[in-house]
């Protein structure tokens, strides 16, 4: 079973799909070698055997995933799709409702391309709808749909991961919707229009409660009304894991239904049921309870995952099997693998086990009882190291604060607040309703309780963990686990000094924002969708040229994408920000870098705009676009902006970077229009603006828009590259195809991020080398058919 699971995890991190013909051959060769029965080696054949079995399970679930896709020119046009809302819609930005939606069927002729099948799974958004309650049975609606597609880059959240993983092949928009009354909701449809249903009802009687976005998340697990200053209280403490069902939650409707089964069948007469059919009875008591208890959660992920593995666990503590611990955590897991192979793609998939791994470790095998108190302590001083080198793996902070919050949470949402929401809910359905004041005041009781702890913790001013490379954090892991999984008092001590030292250096280090140095300089511009934003290193001296757009209360480029990059590249301070003009597709998130980073010099096209965007920052000193030529490492840095323009586009600050050793410079352009490019053209300052002999790069002005990129400015700056960062398929059509034939005239390399992902350039000691985020991204992003493959500028 650990080795079909480890085959199953094998797959995700290939970047191709392995062939079937390979996979069965090598399958086939090891079963004859094993039937054969070479004595040498047996157990090593035996677990390749497992090992290939699940590799293949795995690789036949995804490329039946993969198999399903639109055609490219059904991408942007109106279809008409039938089926049934499968999740509860949650309200999104623009007055819009979000939801995922089962089709059964299309009413346009879907023809199959290279074996590929019609989306079952698709993702929309009805824009302007956010009063409006979506039937729950059979539907059909208008939809304008468009492959899965989000942000590549080296870090941060990937929309395409989180789509592949919960099967959503295509995403868009409702145009029209029409109920179908005379169709038949089959068994999927009838469990969500009833899951619907049964969050109506928690709605109906509670949505009165102060903190009812908390009550329906944990009992029912819609998350749908926690806002987005509960989501920041949750990070900033470590608590996320308490509004989504799972171990913890069913664990006590397990506990629950246990002990109310054995004590109703211990009731009976002496001798008229055997212990063993005692036994039984409370295994299926808990196994129905939990069942049930998952479907009224909307059996989501974790919901899943947390069951079958109280399944297990409850089989083996209940039959009282005398086996190792770690035996049912591996078949746990192999159930979890073999029900749902796309589980390594979930990030709880790796903390839900590495938690209960390090739990196992740290208890299994003790002699004596180590207290409640202290067991407590022991549990979350192993699970918040242990997961530590996880969270660091993911690209995430381990928070010091969550030491104390989970210290306090945990108990009093397992002791206190689940049984109240039980007790409370089910005596209002009892009820009719009747009692539903008085358990909405208990309810905001003890949730309030909860809420306050939970912010007291968020305000208190907690230093954070010192940040450390994965090795480091590794070893101090291992050495933490070691002491408390061992009770000699000298290893104990000497394991304590070690840490408590490692933190205190780390701590004193961690003062001085100073950012890691590269041995080549470097360009990194970035995937941020319809923006733009470049990262410049060399040595240790950074430069930001914006910082990507952002929808207020839907999405931050500096939060989703610039912040993770930058940790993990160990940037901590920027020596220069470059802001080229004021709209929000070029300065998104400024306040938000501001108070995450140490930042220098301040420079704009638009500085009062910039100064009104960080009114916040009152200290923060914002300065006009340079005039003077400037060093940063290797490169070398010059300005230039329109003399006439204002405002706007075109108060664009323009900024070239020249690497001298290599002859290779790049210009990044802002959203200068072609007005301001013969002005460009005509200034006698730019002398290298023309006529340059090494090799160039050029960041399309206004990401491709027709308004840029006039033919005269094209021929004159005549690069060897050039870059549209522009989102895929949208609204606007950048780049403009008339704009991309000029630059194709002149014999420049079509480069887009939209296509290629984030953009790597390494200026070497010899050569530049460009890298694009598709090289080395996984199988279900950029291969074949896929829409990164299709968007491709030819």
């Amino acid at each position: 079973m650990f080795a079909f699971s480890c085959g199953v995890i094998l797959l995700y991190r290939f970047s191709v799909l392995p062939p079937y013909p390979w996979l069965f051959l090598s399958l086939f060769v090891l079963l004859t070698i094993f039937i054969a029965k070479v004595t040498r080696f047996r157990v090593v054949f035996l677990w390749l055997i497992w090992l290939s079995v699940g590799l293949g399970w795995a690789a036949w679930h995804a490329d039946t995933r993969l198999q399903q896709r639109l055609l490219p020119l059904e991408e942007g046009v109106p279809l008409t799709v039938s089926g049934y809302v499968c999740d509860l819609p949650q309200p999104g930005t623009f007055n819009s409702i979000r939801f995922n939606f089962c089709v059964d069927s299309w009413a346009e002729t879907f023809d199959s391309v290279k074996g590929g099948v019609p989306p079952d799974k698709i993702r929309l958004a009805w824009y302007g709808a956010g009063e409006k309650v979506l039937p729950s049975g059979p539907i059909a609606l208008q939809v304008v749909l468009k492959r899965p597609h989000g942000n590549l880059n080296d870090a941060g959240f990937r929309y395409e991961d989180w789509l592949f993983r919960q099967g959503v092949r295509a995403t868009g928009s409702v145009r029209n919707l029409v109920e179908l009354p005379g169709s038949v909701c089959g068994l999927f449809c009838s469990y969500h229009a009833w899951h619907r249903e049964m969050a109506s009802v928690v709605e109906g009687y509670f949505s009165g409660a102060e903190h009812y976005p908390l009550l329906a998340s944990l009992l029912i697990g819609n998350r749908g009304h926690l806002s987005a200053s509960h989501w920041q209280t949750l990070k900033a403490t470590g608590t996320i894991h308490l509004v989504a069902i799972s171990g913890l939650h069913l664990g006590l409707v397990a506990l629950a239904a246990g002990l109310a089964s054995r004590r109703l069948l211990l009731l009976l007469p002496a001798g008229l049921i055997s212990g063993k059919v005692i036994r039984n009875g409370v295994f299926g008591s808990v196994v129905l309870a939990c069942l049930f208890y998952a479907l009224l959660a909307g059996m989501t992920v974790p919901t899943r995952r947390a069951l079958v593995m109280v399944i297990v666990g409850g089989w083996f503590l209940l039959k009282a099997r005398e086996a190792s611990s770690w035996r049912p955590f591996v078949i746990a897991m192999a159930c979890v693998l073999l029900f749902d192979p796309f589980a390594p793609l979930d990030q709880g998939f790796w903390l839900s086990f590495s938690a209960v791994a390090l739990l196992v470790w740290v208890f299994s095998g003790r002699l004596g009882n180590t207290g409640w108190l202290a067991g407590l302590m022991l549990a979350q001083c192993a699970v918040f190291v242990g997961l530590w080198p996880v969270l660091q793996a993911f690209g995430q902070a381990q928070p010091l604060a969550g030491v104390a919050a989970n210290l306090v949470a945990i108990p009093w949402v397992s002791f206190v607040v689940m049984p109240v929401l039980f007790i409370g809910t089910l005596l209002v359905f009892v009820t009719g309703g009747s009692l539903t004041a008085h358990v909405i005041d208990v309810f905001d009781a003890v949730l309030g309780v909860l809420w306050y702890l939970l912010q007291a913790v968020e305000a208190v001013p907690v230093v954070s963990l010192p940040g450390a490379s994965q090795a480091a954090v590794i070893a101090m892991t291992l050495v933490v686990l070691l002491m408390l999984r061992f009770p000699a008092r000298s290893f104990q001590a000497l394991s304590a000094i070690v840490v408590v030292g490692w933190l205190g250096v780390g701590w004193l280090s961690h003062e001085s924002p100073v950012n890691v140095a590269v041995d080549v300089p470097e360009v990194r511009i970035w995937d941020v969708g319809q923006g733009l934003s470049v990262l410049v290193r060399s040595g240790s001296e950074v430069l930001l040229y914006d910082t990507g757009p952002e929808v207020k209360g839907a999405y931050s480029a500096v939060e989703s994408v610039l912040l993770p990059n930058l940790r993990a590249l160990g940037v901590r301070r920027i020596e220069h920000l470059v802001v080229s003009h004021g709209d929000s597709d070029h300065s998104g998130g400024l306040p938000v870098l501001l108070e995450d980073l140490s930042i220098g010099m301040i420079s704009s096209g638009e500085p009062e705009v910039v100064r009104q965007k960080l009114a916040r920052h009152p200290e923060a000193l914002i300065h006009g676009c340079p005039r003077l030529p400037q060093m940063l490492g290797e490169f070398e840095l010059s300005f230039w902006r329109s003399g006439s323009a204002v405002s706007g586009n075109d108060a664009s600050c323009v900024l070239r970077l020249f690497h001298r050793q290599l002859n290779v410079d790049l210009l990044l352009t802002g959203d200068i229009s072609r007005r301001v490019e013969t002005e460009m053209l005509a200034d006698r300052d730019l002398d290298w603006l023309s006529a340059f002999p090494g090799q160039r790069i050029v960041i399309a002005p206004h990401h491709g828009s027709k308004t840029s990129s006039s033919m005269k400015w094209v021929s004159a700056v005549e690069p060897n590259w050039v870059i549209y960062t522009a989102g895929y398929r949208h609204r606007y059509g950048h780049p403009h195809s008339t704009v991309v034939e000029r630059y194709q005239d002149v014999g420049a390399v079509p480069l887009n991020t939209a296509c290629s992902g984030q953009l790597f350039l390494s200026f070497g000691p010899d050569s530049l080398k460009i890298t694009q985020a598709t090289q080395q991204a996984p199988f279900w992003i950029a291969g074949p058919g896929l829409a990164r493959d299709q968007c491709k500028i030819p």
